[in-house]
C-alpha cells in the first residue's frame, strides 16, 4: 500500500533523512517513531507529498507522489502534529469548506454526519472551533482527514497535549478506524503504538533502526534480563549475596509480597543466564527461592536500546576507520 525506497532529505548541509526505506500493507496500523527530531514529520511530509525526497521514491497504492500528486493525494487523509484548522469557523462550515477541497463525490450531509458520529463531534457541530477544547479539535482533525473515505489515514502526534481520557480516546479511535484503513501513526510516546500498532518501525536522526511486529520487537533487542526473585531471608544479607554473584549487575528490593518473603529486581549482565547459579547460591545460604519471574521488556527499554545499540555501532565504526 505504502513504499518508502531510500529516501534521503537533505535541508542545506543538514541530513533530515537518509537512505529510508520501508512498506506499510494494506489493513495494517504502523507505528512510527523516533526521538524529537529523528525526522518523522519530514518522511511524513514526503509520504503526504508535502515535501519532495532529495532522492529516492514514496509510492502510494503503487503511484510516484512525485510524478502523480493528484491521484497519490486522493488516497490519503493527513492530520499534521498541528491541525489544519480554521479557528474562526464552526466545525460544519470547516467541514464543509474541506469536503469542497477535496472535490468529494458522496452525499455531502450523509457522509459529513457519518464521519461526525464516527469521531464522536455532532455535539459541537455548529459551534466554532476557537471554542472547544483540544481534544475536540483534533477529532475536527481527524474528521477533515476522514472526508472522502481514504484508504489510508496518516497521522503526526495526534495526542500531543491532551489529557489522560483524552488521549485514550483517541487511541481507540484510532483502533477503530485501522479496521478500515490503512493508518500510519507517527509518535514519540510508545504506549501509544503498544496499544493500538501491528508493527513498529523506528528511525533515529533520519536512519532506519528497527522495523518488526510489535510483538516481536523484543527479539531485535539484545541485553540483559530483569527477573522478579521472591525469597525467604534477611533482606540486607540477601541483597549482598545477589550483587557479589557474578553476572548480576543490578538488585533493587520491589517489596513484600508474602509476610516472610520480599520481592527483589534482578538484572543480569548482557548475555548471560543468571537462574542457574542464583538457584545454587541461594541453596546455599538456606534461603528459599520461592518465585522467579522473568520481566518483559517495555517499550521504553526497548527504544532505549535500540537507539543505544545504533550509536555505538556508529562509534565503532568510526573506531574502525581510524584504525585503517
Amino acid at each position: 500500500m505504502i513504499e518508502i525506497i531510500n529516501v534521503s532529505k537533505n535541508f542545506g548541509d543538514k541530513k533530515a533523512v537518509t537512505d529510508l526505506s520501508f512498506n506499510v500493507i494494506e489493513g495494517e496500523i504502523l507505528g512510527f517513531l523516533g526521538p524529537n527530531g529523528a525526522g518523522k514529520s519530514t518522511t511524513m511530509n514526503i509520504i503526504t507529498g508535502y515535501l519532495s525526497a532529495t532522492k529516492g521514491t514514496a509510492k502510494i497504492d503503487g503511484i510516484d507522489i512525485l510524478e502523480n500528486p493528484i491521484e497519490a493525494k486522493k488516497i490519503i487523509g493527513f492530520l499534521p502534529e498541528i491541525p489544519p484548522l480554521y479557528p474562526e469557523m464552526t466545525v460544519k462550515e470547516f467541514l464543509s469548506f474541506v469536503f469542497e477541497l477535496k472535490d468529494c463525490r458522496f452525499p455531502k450531509e450523509q457522509h459529513l454526519k457519518e464521519i461526525c458520529d464516527v469521531v464522536k463531534i455532532g455535539d459541537v457541530y455548529t459551534r466554532m472551533i476557537k471554542n472547544l477544547s483540544k481534544g475536540y479539535r483534533q477529532r475536527v482533525g481527524i474528521a477533515q482527514a476522514l472526508i472522502g473515505n481514504p484508504k489510508i489515514l496518516i497521522f503526526d502526534e495526534p495526542t500531543i497535549g491532551l489529557d489522560p481520557k483524552q488521549i485514550i480516546e483517541i487511541r481507540n479511535l484510532i483502533k477503530m478506524l485501522g479496521k478500515e484503513h490503512t493508518v500510519i501513526l507517527s509518535t514519540h510516546i510508545l504506549p501509544e503504538v503498544q496499544a493500538v500498532c501491528d508493527r513498529i518501525v523506528v528511525i533515529n536522526k533520519g536512519k532506519l533502526v528497527a522495523n518488526e511486529k510489535t510483538e516481536d520487537l523484543i527479539l531485535a533487542v539484545e541485553g540483559s534480563k530483569k527477573y522478579t526473585a521472591k525469597i525467604v531471608g534477611p533482606e540486607n544479607g540477601v541483597k549482598k549475596m545477589l550483587r557479589q554473584t557474578s553476572g548480576i549487575k543490578n538488585v533493587e528490593t520491589v517489596g513484600k509480597r508474602d509476610t516472610d518473603s520480599i520481592s527483589y529486581m534482578i538484572e543480569s549482565e548482557e548475555n548471560i543466564d543468571i537462574r542457574k547459579k542464583l538457584f545454587f547460591n541461594l541453596a546455599e545460604k538456606g534461603w528459599p527461592l520461592i518465585g522467579l519471574e522473568g520481566m518483559e521488556l517495555s517499550l521504553e527499554d526497548i527504544f532505549i536500546r535500540l537507539i543505544d545499540k545504533e550509536k555505538k555501532g556508529n562509534v565503532d565504526k568510526r573506531r574502525g576507520a581510524r584504525i585503517k
